[in-house]
């Protein structure tokens, strides 16, 4: 049988097996706890695997062995700096967000933020974060399983005319039954089953990696490294302070990505979190030889004239997939892909719906809407159409709200619930002008173009700039005295 059609038959299996979960999913989610929460009851394997995928998503399988191929090894500490940030989570973030998540019914961050700083200004300015990163991130989500599934379809030659508005169409109204079904339940029950899969696949792709070439890993730097020494030098060819900048950004960040941050409030057992960090890290970090292994072979392999130069870097994962792994391998990562990019989509249209009809409401009125499960899938189907026009549509607005990404989150989110949970002097009038310069300072730097010296990463500039503010502005105000309940979680 064709190789791509192999790699066709498997694709659509493993999405077939995704919109049974959503199914099966629908039947457990019968209110918005469990909309929004999956019921907080996840066991240690289901959250641990929620978490790992969330934070490696389609940008490790796409992005990573991209950045690798085009600047050899400053990508790698995003790497480590991600095992490391699982770390500062389990220490800054996880077990308070669980217990205020219990002691107040809390469903969101914003909800904790409020709870924190008994401010809804302060909640509302995490909802606009929450919901225009979502936006951004949803919208770049959306086109990258649209381009991937176009690409199978059209190396299968089963619809030769197939455009990026069908098969973005498409992956929306897949992802449209997916999550309006079963919510976050499907997604994190997903994220297990693609979790195990890219476990397993990237062992096997990385073994693929080192057959590519007689003297394996060690060959392929060598031929990468003749052509470019700083390709695989200690910071690869964005340099010290790059490098430096986006180990500040992955490691101290991921305690602000609230798509990861919230699968902590859904755990069953507060105590499960000493297991579930390690086991989670464990993961990511197995997965990142797909990352690394891609990338270094691709180049290789362009160098040494195997294989035609690559049209985008982001080729990298794909070409190496469909030219010389096994077929049903290419398959099973393909479809892992497009589930992780799924599942994540699931994850950020989840909060960005929670910020519409429960946050807004809270701090404007007071309250939620009523028929919150009701108005919870119809804002859900209302951001998915919304952020695959903005896909297709929108141009520079997308890499704009891209932009927005992750040192945004982490520049708003890291001083208010990462600092903000262990610090009790910390004000609410800090929390606002922290939240504010997150949005200046990466909004600011993508609209007037302007140019950070030395390779520095904007989200670390951001994240330093809000961090600084958020402990001097605390320092010169009077903090609110706490009430019980939240000062025995912060005692903790």
């Amino acid at each position: 049988m064709d190789r791509a059609l192999v790699t066709l038959i498997t694709v659509t299996a493993y999405l077939s097996i995704c919109l049974g979960v959503g199914y099966w999913a629908l039947r457990r989610t019968r209110s918005t706890r469990d909309f929004f929460m999956a019921g907080r009851k996840l066991g240690i394997f289901v959250t641990a695997f929620a978490v790992f995928s969330s934070t490696m998503s389609g940008f490790g399988f796409v992005g990573g062995p991209g950045l690798v191929y085009r600047m050899g090894t400053s990508s790698l500490w995003m790497v480590v700096a991600s095992v490391i940030g699982a770390a500062i989570l389990f220490s800054l973030v996880a077990k308070r967000v669980r217990l205020f998540a219990e002691i107040r019914e809390c469903i969101s961050l914003p909800d904790i933020a409020a709870v924190r700083f008994k401010s809804e200004l302060v909640r509302a300015l995490m909802a606009i974060v929450v919901l225009l990163g979502v936006m951004g991130y949803l919208a770049t989500q959306i086109l990258a399983m649209a381009v991937v599934l176009q690409d199978v379809l059209l190396d299968a030659n089963i619809f030769p005319a197939v455009s990026l508005r069908m098969t973005v169409a498409a992956c929306t109204a897949i992802l449209v039954f997916y999550t309006v079904t079963g919510g976050i339940v499907a997604s994190v029950y997903t994220d297990l089953i693609q979790g195990t899969i890219m476990l397993v696949a990237a062992v096997l792709v990385f073994a693929t990696v080192l057959g590519t070439f007689e003297g394996g890993m060690a060959e392929m730097s060598q031929i990468v490294a003749a052509d470019d020494r700083e390709a695989m030098g200690p910071w690869g060819t964005l340099g010290m302070f790059g490098g430096l900048s986006w180990m500040l950004v992955f490691g101290l960040g991921l305690a602000g990505q609230p798509h990861v941050v919230t699968k902590y409030m859904m755990l069953k057992n507060v105590r499960d979190i000493r297991y579930v960090v390690p086991l989670g890290a464990f993961a990511y970090g197995v997965t990142a030889l797909l990352w690394i292994g891609l990338g270094i072979a691709m180049r290789a392999l362009v160098l040494q004239g195997g294989h035609g130069a690559l049209s985008t870097p982001d080729a990298a994962a794909a070409e190496f997939l469909q030219n010389y792994a096994h077929p049903l391998l290419a398959g099973v990562v393909f479809a892992a892909l497009l589930a992780a990019i799924m599942s994540t989509a699931d994850g950020f249209l989840n909060i960005g719906t929670a910020a519409v009809i429960h946050d807004f409401p809270n701090a404007l009125v007071g309250h939620s809407v009523q028929n919150e499960l009701l108005w919870a899938r119809v804002t859900t189907v209302g951001i998915a159409v919304v952020a695959a026009v903005f896909a297709l549509y929108s141009g520079d607005l997308v890499a704009l709200l891209g932009a927005f990404g992750w040192g945004t989150f982490a520049a708003a989110i890291v001083p208010v619930i990462g600092i903000g949970l262990n610090w009790k002097d910390a004000t609410a009038t800090a929390a606002t002008v922290a939240i504010a310069s997150s949005l200046v300072i990466n909004f600011g730097v993508r609209i007037t173009g302007a140019e950070i010296p030395y390779g520095l990463d904007v989200g670390a500039v951001s994240l330093v700039v809000s961090i600084f503010l958020f402990l001097t502005v605390s320092l010169l105000g009077t903090p609110r005295v706490l009430e019980e309940d939240v000062e025995a979680v912060m005692e903790m």
